[in-house]
Parts: C-alpha cells; structure tokens; sequence
C-alpha cells in the first residue's frame, strides 16, 4: 500500500463512477489512459478493451441498456427478500457516507444505492486514504483501508458482478457490457488486495427484489437521500477528516 497505489485506484474508481452515468462527456476517450493506470497498479490483469466511440452513440448506447431496464444499476434491485428491506440496506450505505463525510446532494440526482454513487464512494476512500498517506497519519490510513473493504464486501462487490451480468444478458453488444464486467474485475482484484472474500452469486439464482404498488418511502428516513444525488468526491475529501 502507498500513496500513489491509492491514487491510481481512486482514478479508476472516479473513471467507473463517472462511466455508468448518463455520458455528458465521452468517457471512451480516457479508455488508453485508464488502461495505463490500470497496468501501473501491476496487481489487476484485465483492463477495458474498447474502441472509442462518438458522444452521440454513447449517449444512445446507455438509453438502450439502462433506459429499458430501470432498475438495472441498483444494488437494493437484487435479491432481497422483500421490498421493506430495501430501505435497511440504503440505510446501511447511507451510514457508510456519512461516517466519511460523503455528502448526497449535488447537480447528480440518484439513489444512495446506484452504481455510480457507490463507486463514487470508493473513489472518495481511496483519495482520504492517500491524503492520510500524505501526511503520514498511519491510524486513518488504517481506518480508510479498512472502510474500503467493508463496503465492498457488504455493498458495492456484493453485487457488481450481478450488474455485469445482467447488462451481458439484457443488452448483449451495447458499449456498457465491457466496462460493466471491467467494474466487476476491478472490484474483485480490489477485494482480493484487500484481502477480502467477496459473495457473488450469479444471476440465474437470485430474483429481483420484489415490488409491492402499495409501500411507500415516505417515512423512511433515507427517502430523501435518493432524490439528491452526490457530489463530486474531490470537494471533500480535505475536509471532514
């Protein structure tokens, strides 16, 4: 573990979170940059094999496989037994954000429990993680490694790997499947690192969380959280430590 290794994480976890948005900017342009970062960790063999494209068919290609889907990209969407669940396990993730000083509420509006949100955060770990290499703050280092594998074990690398796949099986071909099964490799390689077991399940044994047309989240104390949004982690990550 160094500074720089938490640095060049960070990148790809800023890349990723930024990836699975509504593209504004055309992220395959950083697909040749990504991957050196990515050869410079020297721990991670898989990389993103894609050929840039135009912003216009990003755009296109993400409406296709996420549009259609809906709730694709939500970790709370798979395998819970019940709908109530859903709002224990945002709970849960909210707890995660604001024990770090991961402000919700920015010009991204999503639920605390999307891809990018959650990436976004290990993004946010690995930035305070370098900051506290910086200034030679062992303890905090320590704390950020290990909030860092928690959250992929219980959150973020439950089920990244079920995202992937179902991005292969709803829309095989789009321009999403490569980074989604990149996000899932990266995740695992990152868990291993950590030393970190992760439970993945496939796909073909776990059944979407169901929906019941009569529950409302009206109460639920992190209703709110998902109308908000995140913002970007860099503004932060000096701050709240």
């Amino acid at each position: 573990m160094s500074k720089e290794n938490a640095i060049r994480r960070a990148q790809v976890y800023g890349f990723l979170a930024e990836a699975f948005l509504y593209p504004r900017e055309n992220w395959t342009e950083d697909i040749s940059l990504v991957a050196e970062i990515v050869r410079s960790l020297g721990w991670i063999q898989v990389t993103l094999e894609m050929t840039p494209t135009t912003s216009a068919e990003l755009q296109a290609a993400h409406r296709r496989t996420f549009g259609t889907a809906g709730s694709m990209g939500y970790e709370t969407e798979y395998g819970l037994p019940h709908e109530y669940r859903q709002s224990q396990e945002m709970a849960d993730i909210a707890g995660f954000y604001r024990a770090f000083g991961f402000n919700l509420g920015g010009a991204v509006r999503e639920r605390p429990d999307h891809v990018a949100v959650e990436l976004e955060f290990m993004h946010v770990l690995a930035l305070k993680e370098a900051y506290a290499f910086e200034q030679d703050i062992s303890e905090r280092v320590e704390i950020c490694v290990d909030a860092q594998g928690k959250f992929l074990h219980d959150h973020l690398g439950r089920w990244v790997n079920l995202l992937a796949q179902s991005v292969a099986h709803s829309a095989p071909g789009s321009l999403y499947m490569p980074l989604a099964q990149f996000a899932a490799d990266f995740v695992q390689a990152d868990a291993e690192r950590l030393g970190v077991t992760l439970d993945q399940p496939e796909l073909a044994d776990v059944q979407h969380t169901p929906f019941d047309p009569d529950f409302s989240c009206a109460d639920c104390s992190v209703a709110g959280l998902g109308e908000q949004g995140f913002i970007r982690a860099d503004t932060i990550v000096a701050g709240n430590r």
